[in-house]
């Protein structure tokens, strides 16, 4: 399994394409005026505490105010707010908390009306960005993330990834951390420090504490609210999430973000600092190069292709997201209906784990697989998606299939989820729409893979436009066509179609059915 990242950038934003053995798996944005990211630290203040939702209304500069659960407060609020009032007022400036009392723990049932009033000064972290008409949500409970680990202010607990299953590693990684922790702070030991040695993880420790020290310097003069941890650029932060040894290539094409990223990949993994290149043609565009453009038209949209003729029919309702899985025209060899089910919803679940990612589908997601009798086919189709869905790092829970066949999924959004229009004005109407051109060239492709099966000789029809681009250039898709499956398709314009219209004909000159 080889990983690559894409990186694309413009005057106006930066695009990020996680490629997975060239098979693109995620797909995020960074614009230039986002000032709401996941991470971000703010110095604001409680515009609002209402009882009745027992949560408080948070000015942090949106346009919409931040929405802060008392259950976000976190244990030791209490704290906080006494280091922010020693901090802001000059008394504190050891901002180690070596030194640092302590105050009592919040009561965890407890009312928010009864911690925090109107015009209360409050650091606040976003944990989930604004969506739709939403403000972002927050938590006054802070963290800190390394590469190897979590660093948590105002507090003494140390925990380890549950993903890490070896006792004797978690054991070695807990002795490890309590020896270099320093006091007043907790600690999240990420899956990625399995394996790793005190020097590592003690760098990554000072590294945050270095930032913490840097906050912490910027509140005694802080606006409110103001900004006063900024997340790592969006590659970096990419990076400290997924990167790991099955990297094999950064691609980036521009200079300054080219650096950047070299000097942070320096920092959390020196010898694999030579995959990151600078990316430079003037002919070919990056994510064209990556044939990341295609796959972007061929993935989103309400209508997802699959191998073997099978599709996804995406819905997104107010409430909840709903996939359908389709069989669609195929034929194989399969000797029943339950063989044929299982196949179809196996390359589903594969394709549903990536469309979940990709778009950063969060909320419930209700999934109606091909329904299947055996319920040994069912667990392994439920086995099969969460294998499959292990790499995603958004919390999510699946339930295994009902008798109907419906899977319930929840995933957390902490985004807002990636839309990408797919369809196209339609160059054969004045009025309407079509879906991309490029779709066409996958959905002639998946049923001549079908045709080829049952006749010698196949005559395609199309538009102009799209028998031009099957037959031109070398290799051709035609050629390609022919070293796969070792039978010539003959390809002839015609000039009467619209746009995507094409048709198979045998040797007979008889309309063959799609």
């Amino acid at each position: 399994m080889n990983k690559e990242l894409i990186i694309r950038s413009s005057s106006e934003a930066v695009d990020f394409a996680l490629l997975k053995d060239g098979k693109l798996i995620e797909l995020h944005k960074e614009e230039e005026k986002s000032n709401f990211q996941v991470g971000d630290i703010f110095i604001a203040k409680i515009r609002k505490p209402v009882a009745g939702l027992n949560a408080a209304f948070v000015n942090v500069g949106f346009e919409k105010d931040a929405f802060l659960h008392y259950h976000d407060l976190g244990p030791n609020l209490a704290s906080q707010l006494k280091f922010i009032k020693l901090v802001s007022a000059g008394k504190l400036k050891d901002f180690s908390l070596k030194n640092f009392q302590f105050e009592k723990e919040i009561d965890k049932d407890g009312i928010i009306t009864d911690i925090l009033s109107a015009n209360q000064s409050v650091l606040v972290q976003v944990v989930k960005e604004p969506i739709s008409t939403k403000g972002p949500r927050i938590s006054a409970e802070l963290s800190l993330a390394g590469r190897f680990i979590v660093l948590v202010p105002f507090s003494d607990r140390v925990s380890i990834s549950q993903k890490i299953e070896d006792k004797k590693e978690k054991d070695r990684l807990k002795k490890l951390v309590l020896s270099i922790k320093p006091k007043g702070f907790g600690v999240i030991v990420r899956t990625v420090a399995e394996g790793k040695n005190t020097a590592e993880l003690e760098k990554d420790l000072q590294n945050l504490l270095g930032r913490w020290t840097a906050m912490c310097k910027k509140l005694p003069t802080a606006h409110h609210p103001s900004k006063v941890l900024g997340e790592l650029n969006r590659a970096s932060s990419i990076l400290r999430d997924v990167f790991n040894d099955t990297f094999s290539g950064i691609q980036i094409d521009d200079e300054e973000l080219f650096h950047q990223t070299k000097e942070y990949l320096q920092e959390i993994a020196p010898s694999k600092q030579s995959i990151v290149k600078f990316y430079q043609s003037n002919d070919t565009p990056i994510f064209e190069k990556y044939n990341i453009e295609r796959q972007i038209k061929t993935s989103f949209g309400r209508t997802v292709s699959m191998s073997k003729g099978a599709y996804l029919i995406i819905e997104h309702t107010e409430a909840l997201h709903v996939i359908d899985v389709n069989s669609g025209n195929r034929s194989n060899k399969a000797t029943n209906q339950e063989d044929t089910a299982l196949e179809v919803n196996m390359i589903a679940a594969a394709e549903i784990a990536r469309q979940l990612r990709l778009r950063d589908m969060g909320g419930i997601i209700v999934v109606d697989f091909i329904d299947m009798s055996n319920p040994d086919n069912r667990k392994v189709l439920f086995d099969f998606l969460r294998e499959e869905m292990s790499d995603d790092k958004a919390k999510h829970k699946i339930l295994p299939p009902s008798k109907f066949g419906l899977v319930q999924i929840t995933r957390q959004r902490v985004r807002p989820e990636v839309n990408i229009k797919t369809r196209e004005e339609n160059p054969d109407s004045v009025n309407g729409e079509i879906e991309a051109p490029i779709l066409i060239i996958d959905r002639i492709t998946s049923d001549l893979e079908r045709i080829l099966k049952t006749h010698k000789k196949v005559v395609l029809n199309a538009h102009p436009f799209v028998a031009a681009y099957l037959s031109k250039g070398f290799p051709s898709l035609r050629s390609k066509w022919f070293f796969e499956y070792k039978k010539w398709v003959k390809i002839i314009p015609r000039d009467a179609y619209t746009y995507l219209e094409y048709h198979f004909y045998d040797n007979q000159g008889n309309v063959i059915k799609e």
